[in-house]
């Protein structure tokens, strides 16, 4: 039975599945730190489920049965990727999922900027009426959104952007001018260039080396004074002390649902540097994807990876797995299917140095032969090939082919 620790929150239905799939679930939802790193040398579950929780290199390398780690939810920063990929540790997310969710909090965002309802209700809840300083409101038919990003939950707050009748402008690294047109939204050339046409600035770009602060204080230099900057990504792709400064300097609106930072805990005391900086700021508490529709679809993948991890050995959505495989060449061994074939094959292999890269083996109807297709770090020589098609009672027929 298939142990999986989760340590995060999780929907009871998802737990319900994995149980009813055979798997012993170990719910633990407050487990951080070095109570996470005990628990998992204690349970000894080669499946570990996160949301928000860190998981660290400490954490993986005292674990060496864990071969899964399964992030519920689209990101994977809070995971010591690097780390997983040197012991062997699938990572696996839920890319997709709450885009939807995320989309309608940026629409929740810009409307209540635009419309100031914060301190619209403030006030009336403290019994002042003013609908004077309330009624002055832009609209957002015909403005233009720009997008920084358009995975997902880019193209879900585009799709929502033309409900509202504005045009978008969008650029992200792997966005062509084709795409763009498939999309209905204008191709920008670049973070500058959508912000230099665009009346609100929203943000959806994964946390990486490559995006780390992208956009920058030349970036929101670029913004028509009184224009909106949406991020509910990742904090760490924006400079937020510039966010700040022009904030104030060029009348910015401001919506956010990320901040540097931030507490790991549900519940903190927190006072971002931004929301004192004295501008128009309304945040939420990192809650973009804290819908039950997300939720529900988040736990129902999570569920999926865990049942093909359990089936096959390998994980749907894998992010650490190389894409650009270091073997030079392919061993296709037609062979009888039985006890020994593979490893005497191996064993040669090891004895002339050569490191196997990636290996299937496909059996025949009948189970009396199959074929195996070794992915090999260098050539082998004539000698090797020769010495392994020499095994008449075990190799049919051995060929080297180019990758």
């Amino acid at each position: 039975m298939l142990k999986v620790l989760i340590a995060d929150k999780f929907e009871k239905r998802g737990m319900d599945e994995l149980r009813a799939a055979g798997c012993d679930v170990v719910y633990e939802p407050d487990l951080k730190d070095d109570a996470l790193r005990e628990a998992l040398g204690r349970s000894g579950a080669p499946v570990l489920v996160v949301r928000g929780t860190q998981v660290t290199a400490a954490m993986i390398e005292g674990s060496a049965h864990l071969g899964l780690i399964v992030r519920a939810g689209a990101g994977f920063n809070t995971i010591d990727v690097a780390a997983a990929s040197r012991h062997g540790v699938l990572v696996s997310n839920c890319p997709g999922k709450n885009a939807v969710a995320v989309a309608e909090l940026v629409f929740g965002l810009i409307l209540a900027l635009d419309r100031r309802i914060v301190e619209s209700v403030v006030d009336l809840r403290s019994g002042a009426w003013n609908k004077k300083e309330y009624s002055n409101a832009r609209g957002l038919k015909d403005r233009t959104i720009g997008l920084i990003g358009m995975g997902t939950i880019g193209q879900e707050v585009a799709r929502r952007a033309r409900g509202f009748e504005m045009k978008v402008i969008a650029w992200s690294r792997s966005l062509t001018k084709q795409r763009a047109a498939e999309y209905w939204v204008q191709h920008g050339d670049s973070p500058a260039d959508v912000a230099s046409k665009c009346d609100i600035l929203s943000i959806h770009l994964a946390a990486a080396a490559e995006t780390r602060g992208i956009i920058s204080r030349e970036v929101l230099e670029l913004l028509i004074p009184g224009s909106y900057v949406i991020n509910t990504a990742r904090a760490d792709v924006m400079d937020y002390s510039a966010l700040a400064d022009l904030m104030v300097k060029r009348n910015l609106r401001v919506g956010l649902d990320v901040y540097p930072d931030e507490p790991s805990a549900c519940q903190a005391p927190f006072l971002p540097a931004i929301v004192k900086a004295g501008g128009l700021v309304y945040g939420t508490h990192h809650i973009g994807a804290s819908t039950d529709q997300a939720q529900d679809a988040i736990a129902e993948e999570t569920v999926r990876i865990v049942k093909e991890f359990t089936a096959t050995g390998q994980a749907p959505n894998c992010v650490n797995i190389e894409t650009r495989s270091p073997a030079r060449c392919q061993l296709v061994l037609r062979h009888f299917d039985k006890v020994g074939v593979l490893a005497n094959v191996l064993d040669k292999l090891r004895r002339a140095n050569i490191n196997v890269e990636e290996m299937s083996n496909t059996v025949f109807q009948g189970a009396k032969a199959a074929v195996a297709v070794i992915r090999l770090a260098q050539v082998p020589g004539d000698a090797v090939v020769k010495d392994i098609a020499a095994m008449k009672d075990m190799v049919i027929n051995v060929e080297v082919k180019p990758v």
